[in-house]
C-alpha cells in the first residue's frame, strides 16, 4: 500500500518543529524518508507508472489503425453511447475477424444493435457497417497509397501527443521534486537535488525513445503493402 509521502513528510517536519530539543535521530529519519521518496519509492516511482498508463494509451490508439489486415483494435477507438454514458464498444459485444478483410461485432444486448451502428459511422474508421438484424459486419477495403500516407500522419500526430503527456509528467514530477527540496527541516542537499531531477530526465528520455521506436514501427507496418 503506498503512504501520502507528502503528508508524511509534513507530520515529520511539523513534530520536529514542535521538539526543540529532540535527538538528531529525528531529522535524520525524515531526511532518510525524504530521499527515499524523492529517489525511487516515491515521486520517480509515481512518474514511472503515470508515463507507463500514456504508452499503453499510445498503444490502445495505435491499434485502430489497421496496417494491412482486419483487426479487432480497429475497433477501439469506438465509443457507443449506451443509456447515455460513452462506453467502449469492446465491453458491448463481441468482435471477430471473418478471413482477412471483415469483422463481425456481435452485441451482448440486442438493443444496442442500432446504438453500436451509429456509433460505428459517426466515427473515424471509414468503414459502412452492415446491420442483419442480429450482428453486424463491417467490410475493411484495401487501403490505397494515399490512405497510407493519412495514416501514418495520423500514427505520428498519437506519438506527438503522447511525448506531450510524457513532458507533462515531468514537468509535475520537477515542481513536486523542487517543492520538496525547499523544505529546510529536512536539510536536502543541492546534490541530493540534482540527482532526483537527473533521474527524472533521464526516465522521460527513455519512453520518449520507446515513443519514437513504437511509431517507427507502425508507420512501417502501415506503408507495408
Amino acid at each position: 500500500m503506498k503512504i501520502n509521502f507528502l503528508v508524511c513528510f509534513s507530520i515529520i517536519a511539523h513534530s520536529v518543529a514542535f521538539v526543540p530539543h529532540a535527538s538528531s535521530i529525528i531529522p535524520s529519519r525524515a531526511r532518510a524518508l525524504y530521499m527515499s521518496a524523492i529517489d525511487d519509492l516515491g515521486i520517480i516511482e509515481e512518474a514511472e507508472e503515470r508515463m507507463e498508463k500514456s504508452m499503453e494509451s499510445l498503444s490502445k490508439s495505435l491499434g485502430s489503425l489497421r496496417a494491412g489486415r482486419a483487426t479487432p483494435d480497429m475497433l477501439n477507438r469506438v465509443f457507443v453511447d449506451y443509456y447515455d454514458v460513452p462506453t467502449p464498444l469492446s465491453q458491448l459485444a463481441g468482435v471477430s475477424v471473418q478471413g482477412s478483410s471483415s469483422l463481425l461485432v456481435d452485441p451482448y444486448d440486442k438493443s444496442s444493435l442500432k446504438l453500436i451502428e451509429k456509433a460505428i459511422i459517426e466515427s473515424d474508421i471509414g468503414i459502412m457497417p452492415s446491420n442483419d438484424g442480429e450482428k453486424i459486419r463491417l467490410n475493411v477495403p484495401q487501403m490505397t497509397e494515399e490512405k497510407r500516407k493519412e495514416m501514418s500522419k495520423t500514427a505520428k500526430s498519437l506519438g506527438e501527443d503522447a511525448k506531450v503527456s510524457l513532458r507533462n509528467i515531468r514537468r509535475d514530477t520537477v515542481d513536486s521534486t523542487k517543492k520538496m527540496a525547499k523544505d529546510k527541516d529536512l536539510g536536502i542537499s543541492e546534490d541530493n537535488e540534482k540527482d532526483a531531477l537527473d533521474s527524472i530526465q533521464k526516465l522521460v528520455d527513455g519512453f520518449v525513445k520507446k515513443v519514437d521506436d513504437i511509431i517507427a514501427k507502425k508507420e512501417k507496418d502501415i506503408m507495408k503493402i
